[in-house]
């Protein structure tokens, strides 16, 4: 997912998309796993020299990528969807009125799992597979890849509001997935969050993906695990609680009753509710397909004194 939170650092997206054969690209690339230049010059009627061209700026974009594979008939760029949805943030008007941070996936405050589980950093497991022991060793706050077949992780996220600001929108990105026994890409799972203990909604994760390798994986880690997830966007305000823009329930902020003292606890949960009780993994930047943690934002408001 691409998620362009102010208007101006979206241009260059703006302009691959201005075209209708980009368009129509893009449109037979999510029909496709992957096609090559000479199949999409083929299908659009158009030359190798003007397909490349259009190619060059989806490629630039951050909207496509290009692999170099060995076929039947010699080297093809083989192109691929980089990212499967665009999320535009037309009303990030008072940016001013914003703070982000980022928490380590492996930075949880709690945690409840069930095998298959494990941890990772960046170089090695942490432990053993599947042993829920290794949940409480010192290393954990390195990891940058979790996963388990049922329980949560809680974070605590820092809330540095002042007594005369006020929460207008809480935001969590994300990369997940689901857990299965080495990979499964067709593994659906309920994912439940929770803000405080008040349970926002949840997502289906639709598997756990392993069928190509995630681009910011370490070199040693095993093909034949999971690989990478889905990068989702959670927010809650006070119209409800969405996820990429889709309700997922009618909680909003108000309900959860905050102020600037309040403790922010976030908790993503595989739970009895589950009706697809099939785990989660979630990536941190040094793995899956999107190099970033888990990020939080908080947008508030400033009343006059």
């Amino acid at each position: 997912m691409i998620y362009i939170k102010d208007l101006m650092s979206g241009i260059d997206i703006f302009k691959a998309l201005s075209s209708e054969i980009r368009i129509q690209i893009l449109e037979l690339l999510s029909k496709n796993q992957a096609l090559n230049l000479n199949d999409l010059a083929t299908r659009l009627n158009l030359s190798n020299g003007a397909i490349t061209m259009h190619i060059k700026k989806l490629e630039e974009s951050g909207l496509i990528e290009i692999n170099t594979s060995v076929g039947k008939h010699g080297i093809q760029k083989m192109c691929y969807l980089n990212k499967d949805k665009l999320i535009i943030d037309l009303q990030s008007k008072e940016t001013e009125n914003l703070y982000e941070v980022d928490i380590k996936v492996g930075h949880y405050s709690d945690y409840s799992v069930t095998p298959t589980c494990g941890l990772a950093t960046k170089d090695s497991i942490i432990g053993d597979f599947d042993d829920p022991r290794y949940f409480a060793d010192p290393q954990r706050i390195d990891s940058e890849i979790i996963w388990l077949s049922e329980g949560y992780l809680e974070y605590r996220i820092p809330n540095y509001l002042k007594p005369n600001q006020t929460f207008r929108e809480i935001q969590f990105c994300m990369e997940l997935g689901s857990e299965a026994p080495g990979y499964c890409d067709n593994y659906p799972s309920d994912i439940y969050f929770y803000l405080n203990g008040v349970e926002l909604g949840y997502w289906t994760s639709p598997g756990d993906f392993g069928d190509t390798r995630g681009t910011f994986n370490p070199e040693w880690w095993p093909p034949h695990l999971n690989q990478y997830g889905m990068l989702k966007l959670i927010r809650i305000n006070n119209e409800g609680s969405f996820i990429d823009g889709c309700r997922i329930s009618d909680v909003t902020l108000d309900q959860i009753q905050l102020d600037y003292k309040s403790e922010l606890t976030f908790r993503i949960a595989v739970t009895d509710n589950s009706v697809n009780k099939r785990g989660l993994t979630i990536y941190g930047k040094y793995f899956g397909n999107y190099a970033q943690d888990l990020s939080a934002r908080i947008l508030y408001n400033v009343e006059e004194q």
